[in-house]
């Protein structure tokens, strides 16, 4: 019997039938065939057929899902998002399936003092390789306790942070009720576990998870991790990742229509390719997008990698793969800023358990990452923008990519707040950006000059548009950047619609 046979019945069946058992495919069938041959040829299939799968004993409760539309969040929902995110950390679920791996790999129990010594190793190791520049910075999780190491240390981390940025999506209208997710680069499977967590504070909305991976060991602790913790809410279909070298994949093996590709933490350490070949293959890759789908990029906070997501994000525009966020183009010009260091800071997480172990010794810092810092790239093929904001030509505010005719002169701004405060006690501090800016531009605001009309900037949010009347500008010739002094005399305004904490 063929698979197209078997496909082609069960769109006939779920079509009369919002709701029936698997087994009951075999009474229209031409031919015999069992339970799990029918399984194994749907599964592939069942979220683009628009069907939800539970299993039942030996047989299978098909339910027809709801139609797919844009996923709009409950009170409930948010408020059990924001409770989470209050003091955000690994479930205790998930951090006991990952010491049953420690202990399946190892033989040993997770926390046995030799295990926690080799694992110390192995992070030691990876610390040093990470900061290291050039052809020298060869960061392997590949093999062994290199693995062991990522996830009792790099995982906890990027599992919160994936988090805030999807639900940030969710706010903002870019996630539907039903999401294919691929995940690029997925290791031992951190964005479909922070997926999984995710939506399992959601009610009613479903996503299915692909994955590419290349190295074994890694797809070994995704299959043990991944859909065990899946498994603990149905709405989350996992599939076993692609084994493919991302630097040479074949699209045509990817699946269609993609609602959200992440890269979570990949790009940067591709070292075999230079920053064109990377925009190159994720404008490929971007081919196997939905009409409305999303691309998130996400390195870390040091400036090297920042800075170099950011020139990738620059080049993806010009591919036609645009920006959604959190760059905005207020002017609608090219940016041609060389060094741009821009992130988001969030509050620190909890740690594991086995962090904690791993710090019961006479360094314990070295062991301890619980600090959310991280930059990100959206991009879309459609014209979509967080902010779609344009200023007329004729306004009166002063493009940046203009400030050095206006040094030690009061001006008019307008402008993304790109950092959280980077100031002391003194100066508050705040990195501005309008798209056009030739050198860094930061807003610094003396705590002795904040009064109610120019407070706001302090509330603001990451990537939020601000209008700033009468500011002085300074040129730093030290950091070769400029400095919009906010006096008693600024006001400060946020563009309506616009978050603030």
């Amino acid at each position: 019997m063929s698979d197209r046979e078997i496909i082609s019945t069960f769109k006939y069946v779920s079509r009369m039938r919002s709701e029936f058992m698997l087994s009951e495919l075999r009474d229209y069938l031409k031919e015999d065939s069992s339970v799990e041959k029918i399984h194994k040829t749907l599964k592939p299939h069942l979220f683009d057929l628009g069907c939800n799968l539970f299993t039942q004993g030996d047989d299978y409760r098909v339910i027809r899902g709801q139609p797919c539309r844009k996923l709009e969040l409950s009170e409930e929902e948010i408020k059990k998002n924001e409770v989470f995110f209050n003091s955000a950390g690994v479930s205790r679920k998930l951090e006991r399936f990952i010491e049953q791996y420690i202990e399946k790999k190892t033989s040993k129990d997770w926390d046995d003092p030799v295990v926690m010594e080799k694992i110390r190793k192995a992070i030691r190791t990876q610390k040093t390789v990470y900061w290291k520049e050039g052809d020298s910075r060869n960061i392997s999780y590949e093999k062994g306790y290199s693995i062991l190491a990522y996830m009792a240390y790099q995982l906890p981390v990027y599992f919160i942070q994936f988090q805030y940025l999807l639900y940030d999506m969710a706010k903002n209208g870019l996630l539907k009720t039903r999401m294919k997710i691929l995940d690029v680069g997925s290791g031992p499977g951190t964005i479909p576990l922070a997926v999984t967590d995710m939506y399992n504070r959601l009610d009613g909305h479903n996503a299915e998870i692909n994955a590419i991976e290349l190295f074994e060991e890694n797809i070994e602790a995704y299959n043990y991790l991944v859909p065990q913790y899946a498994a603990v809410k149905s709405n989350v279909m996992v599939h076993e990742p692609i084994k493919e070298d991302i630097t040479g994949i074949d699209i045509e093996k990817l699946p269609d229509s993609i609602d959200l590709m992440v890269f979570s933490n990949v790009l940067n350490e591709l070292k075999e390719l230079d920053i064109q070949q990377k925009a190159e293959l994720v404008s490929k890759m971007a081919n196997k997008l939905s009409d409305d789908g999303n691309i998130i990029i996400i390195e870390p906070a040091d400036k090297s990698n920042s800075t170099e997501l950011r020139r990738l994000s620059i080049l993806l525009k010009k591919m036609g793969v645009r920006i959604y966020s959190p760059c905005s183009f207020i002017w609608s010009a090219e940016c041609s800023l060389e060094v741009c260091w821009s992130f988001e800071h969030k509050k620190d997480i909890r740690p594991t358990r086995l962090m904690q172990k791993l710090a019961e010794c006479d360094e314990p810092y070295r062991y301890m990452n619980t600090d959310i810092k991280y930059s990100y790239a959206i991009h879309r093929k459609d014209t979509l923008a967080k902010q779609d904001v344009t200023v007329p030509p004729k306004a009166r505010f002063a493009r940046m990519s203009k400030i050095d005719t206006h040094n030690k002169k009061r001006i008019n701004v307008i402008g993304a707040v790109m950092s959280e405060d980077i100031g002391d006690e003194k100066y508050k501090l705040y990195r501005i950006c309008d798209g056009t800016s030739k050198k860094a531009v930061y807003a610094v605001l003396p705590s002795h000059n904040i009064n109610e009309d120019n407070e706001v900037i302090i509330r603001t949010v990451y990537g939020s548009i601000i209008k700033i009347y009468n500011v002085l500008v300074r040129y730093n010739e030290t950091n070769d950047s400029y400095n919009l002094l906010i006096g008693k005399g600024t006001s400060i305004e946020l563009l309506p619609d616009t978050e603030v904490n």
